[in-house]
């Protein structure tokens, strides 16, 4: 097969014919149609931690199943039935530990960690879902506590019950921004509680983000320097309960820090080296995981950070992946996927279209001249990159 492979000694990918992946005890093999590009797949190429000589790379996929272990011929699962049609994450070169990459023609996955793809949804579509549904979810749900309609270690919110629940989330309309007001609504119905949705986008992104699946209450410009202090008022001072930080960069994990109430809870998604901020005096620390824990291996990045793997979180990942597929028999979506920006030319045009998109901070990208550029060339505001693989 063709796969897009890292030689990190060189700093270096391009398309390689390799060996087919040979799918293990409960993995099955998916031909893949379509794969979504993130930050982290541009980061762990610029800046490898690969530990191999070469490495797939590759994160989010989508496509059908083709293959299966000899241990699942008699399974009645969907996600074994050749020619069904999934999508799944994979780790990619995004740590020491080897893990197969995404961005091939064909990937091994364990079945229990896919979703099966609805009749109504493009391949291009539902490669979008797969890690950033699940990376906010893992922040809302296990790690807030918030109740959730698929998960049953439900935690009530610990606040008066006829209080409005305040949450904000920062950069709403990134991928995280999309699927954490979705997955937001989710908790407010499973709780029965009011929850005041507080957003911050673009101006430009404001009726999106208004209107449904997405529903914010309250909307503000991220680059009016007095949204901290909007966030407060609209809340009647009282501050934000919960609070997704989805750039996590530089000023943006202070500013959303000072909207917090007092007993308040946020979420990061970006180390602090990575992030470039410091929350060594911050009176509140934020949450932080990896969403790699989910695949249920233990990660290690190579410079004495090792995430370990609880099976909890692998158990939550089976579950929310159910989720995800329990409309398919309706043909519906159980989350919208999010908007789709798709590029042309396949694995070749990786690296020197999408990683140079994704290059840098987000800060860094958000204001660059829009005008006079290519359409797959422009800079990218509220929508994902996604290739298809033929």
């Amino acid at each position: 097969m063709q796969a897009l492979v890292l030689t990190p000694a060189t700093r270096s990918a391009s398309v390689q014919e390799i060996p087919i992946p040979t799918p293990g005890p409960g993995e099955v093999l998916i031909r893949v149609r379509a794969v979504a590009i993130n930050p982290v797949d541009q980061i762990y190429f610029a800046e490898p931690i690969a530990a191999q000589a070469q490495r797939v790379l590759g994160v989010d996929f989508a496509g059908e199943v083709v293959g299966r272990h000899a241990d699942l011929k008699n399974s009645s699962d969907k996600r074994v039935k050749i020619g069904e049609r999934v999508a799944g994450f994979v780790q990619g070169a995004n740590s020491v530990n080897d893990r197969p990459g995404a961005f091939a023609q064909y990937v091994v996955s364990p079945h229990d960690l896919l979703w099966t793809i609805p009749s109504t949804l493009l391949y291009e579509q539902a490669s979008t879902v797969s890690m950033c549904a699940l990376t906010v979810a893992q922040a809302l749900f296990p790690r807030f506590g918030l109740p959730s309609p698929f998960w049953n270690s439900q935690v009530p919110i610990p606040h008066d019950e006829d209080e409005t629940i305040n949450m904000l989330i920062y950069g709403s309309s990134s991928s995280l921004g999309f699927y954490g007001a979705q997955l937001v609504h989710l908790a407010a119905q499973a709780s029965g509680r009011r929850i005041r949705l507080i957003g911050t986008a673009s101006s430009r992104k404001h009726a999106l983000l208004s209107a449904e699946p997405y529903g914010y209450d309250v909307l503000l410009d991220y680059r009016d320097p007095e949204w901290p202090a909007k966030v407060r008022d609209a809340t009647g001072g009282v501050g934000v309960h919960y609070a997704l930080d989805t750039i996590s960069e530089r000023d943006t994990v202070g500013k959303v820090h000072s909207t917090l109430y007092k007993h308040g809870k946020y979420h990061v998604f970006r180390s602090p080296s990575g992030g470039q901020y410091n929350t060594s005096d911050a009176a509140i620390q934020p949450a932080y995981g990896t969403v790699w824990e989910g695949l249920g291996h233990v990660i290690d990045y190579g410079d004495g950070h090792v995430f370990s793997a609880p099976p909890e979180s692998r158990e939550f990942a089976i579950k929310f992946y159910e989720f995800l597929s329990s409309a398919v028999d309706g043909g519906k979506v159980a989350l919208e996927p999010n908007p789709v920006r798709k590029m042309p030319g396949g694995l070749e045009r990786i690296v020197p279209d999408a990683f140079a998109l994704l290059s840098g901070l987000v800060s860094d990208r958000r204001d660059k001249d829009r005008q006079g550029q290519d359409d797959h060339s422009r800079p990218i505001s509220g929508e994902k990159l996604v290739y298809s693989i033929d």
